[in-house]
């Protein structure tokens, strides 16, 4: 296998994909049904992500497309320098060399995170989970072919077709060079790639995020907010899971009865705080530690709060780091909010429904990181990089 591919080399395998995967829709899905019919697990969350349909299939297309039309991530000049005795340093971005994907159920994740790091330089090493097999074999076979039609070894896109005592004896002894390890699922699956991976991990992590209605919000905005952020996609981590509710929100309690209303319309499991349980005959919060869960479900925490201050310390004690919100018409009481919470993306009268490679202009996601480093957020092509300094004399030494 060729250390380095053209820029050239990985837009054409992409492009060639778009192109098989856009001929091969049946035979993905036939593949998909195969899974769908297998899975008897009553997690609704995981059952909407392991689904292909032909939605799904326009935004495999569409991502593929998008990544053959961006830039180059690779080689990009960060930093130039020129030293006292003549030597011309240069800063610049490169590959990390082999990246693995472990995630679950989502066979889409075998095209769109695979074609970012594929994009990005990158060997890929896919780990899927046991309920998508058929529908993730299918998807490397036509990056098999898209990889052989081109001249570009089949190596570069590897399934590892492995239970979870083989993958756990491969994070522990790699039995070839690893780079980067990339987890895409629950906080089960984190854990035990952080517990036993011997290489750099970026944790896709928790989202269990948090709606703040300051006192003085659009209370209209409000609604719409947090039933787009409940309800559009209840297996995705950008998911609203908490609402705060300044307890000073004039007309709070007609505001709580809409979205309540709206809620249940949606047949959405509602849990209040003694003030509103008492109140609005929801059921109660049975103790703290449901503040800390991320649902994947229709259910949602609903609370009163003292203040911004008070709203920010409790986001910032049990939200997962991913996405938070305020609803305000005040600007400075937006930009305190974002300033404070400790979250990857921060919302002022938005959905947290955005946090998304594509929604943020990114062209797609490989994950959305609740770390620090290296990068926060969404991961997007150009963040799947390295960097290398690159030293040019005619003779000097130190």
């Amino acid at each position: 296998m060729n250390t380095i591919l053209t820029i050239a080399q990985r837009n054409a395998v992409l492009k060639t994909m778009a192109t098989l995967v856009d001929q091969q829709r049946e035979v993905i899905l036939e593949a998909n049904a195969i899974d769908m019919n297998g899975y008897d697990g009553g997690d609704i969350a995981m059952y909407d992500r392991l689904k292909v349909d032909q939605e799904k299939i326009e935004g495999m297309i569409e991502s593929l497309s998008q990544l053959a039309a961006q830039e180059d991530p690779v080689g990009v000049e960060r930093f130039r320098f020129t030293h006292d005795n003549g030597m011309q340093v240069y800063n610049k971005t490169a590959s990390f060399g082999t990246i693995l994907i472990i995630y679950e159920s989502r066979p889409d994740v075998t095209i769109e995170a695979g074609g970012i790091a594929f994009k990005s330089g990158n060997k890929i090493l896919l780990k899927g989970g046991k309920e998508s097999l058929n529908s993730n074999l299918a998807i490397v076979k036509l990056w098999h072919q898209a990889l052989s039609e081109n001249e570009v070894s089949t190596d570069w896109v590897e399934y590892m077709n492995y239970n979870r005592k083989e993958t756990q004896a491969f994070l522990e002894k790699p039995t070839q060079k690893v780079d980067l390890i990339v987890p895409r699922g629950g906080e089960r699956l984190i854990a035990f790639v952080k517990e036993h991976a011997t290489c750099p991990v970026i944790i896709s992590g928790r989202g269990n995020n948090f709606v703040y209605v300051h006192k003085e919000a659009d209370l209209d905005l409000a609604l719409q907010n947090i039933m787009n952020g409940k309800t559009a996609k209840i297996s995705a981590c950008n998911a609203v899971d908490k609402v705060l509710i300044d307890q000073n929100l004039p007309n709070k309690e007609v505001f709580v009865q809409k979205l309540l209303a709206q809620l249940k319309s949606h047949d959405v499991e509602i849990i209040g705080d003694a003030v509103l349980a008492e109140n609005e005959g929801v059921a109660a919060i049975p103790n703290d530690a449901i503040w800390y869960e991320e649902f994947l479900d229709y259910k949602i925490v609903i609370g009163e709060i003292a203040d911004t201050q008070a709203a920010i310390e409790k986001i910032n004690t049990y939200s997962g780091g991913h996405s938070a919100v305020i609803i305000t018409k005040r600007t400075t009481e937006a930009e305190n909010f974002m300033a404070a919470v400790d979250c990857a993306a921060v919302y002022h009268n938005a959905s947290t429904r955005f946090t998304d490679g594509f929604q943020l202009g990114l062209g797609g996601e490989l994950a959305i990181s609740t770390d620090k480093l290296h990068q926060r957020g969404p991961i997007g092509l150009q963040h799947l990089v390295t960097n290398k300094w690159y030293i040019h004399g005619d003779g000097q030494i130190r």
